[in-house]
């Protein structure tokens, strides 16, 4: 069985990632990883360092609208398993972490982030899981 790993940040190059893995290498399974970072959750009323749930259920609901925006716009074979999966941290860490902890196979992302410091973040982010990642990764642009 083939699993795939698919890192998603809701930027256009993450769709494409998500499409390349399902129609080019046909995996049994793909799945997509949302990683919130700590930085998205502080709160400017909290004490610093704090983070407040509400802030987190407001990323986790993103995150899951994301799986449903691309799980619904691509024609996916039906026979491909998609899996979901919402964790928080450093995102290279957390998507070469999970790579090596759940057996995947491969790992399919993209080449940036949604916009501005975000798109610089995840291009170093994609770097970062090329050198570290003990899978084959291919980055999509």
């Amino acid at each position: 069985m083939t699993k795939v790993l698919v890192p998603i940040d809701g930027s256009k190059e993450s769709h494409q990632a998500f499409e390349y893995a399902c129609e080019t290498i046909s995996p049994d399974t793909v799945v997509l990883l949302h990683v919130i970072t700590p930085s998205s959750l502080y709160s400017h009323n909290a004490d610093p360092g704090m983070y407040t749930e509400a802030m987190y259920e407001a990323q986790k609901e993103r995150a899951e609208g994301l799986f449903k925006t691309l799980t619904e716009n691509i024609d996916i074979d039906p026979k491909i398993k998609i899996e979901t999966i919402i964790d928080v941290g450093r995102p290279a860490n957390k998507i070469v972490t999970f790579a090596d902890e759940n057996d995947v196979d491969h790992i399919v992302m993209g080449s940036k982030g949604r916009d501005g410091a975000a798109r610089v973040l995840l291009g170093s982010v994609a770097e970062t899981v090329v050198r570290r990642a003990t899978v084959p990764t291919t980055v999509v642009r």
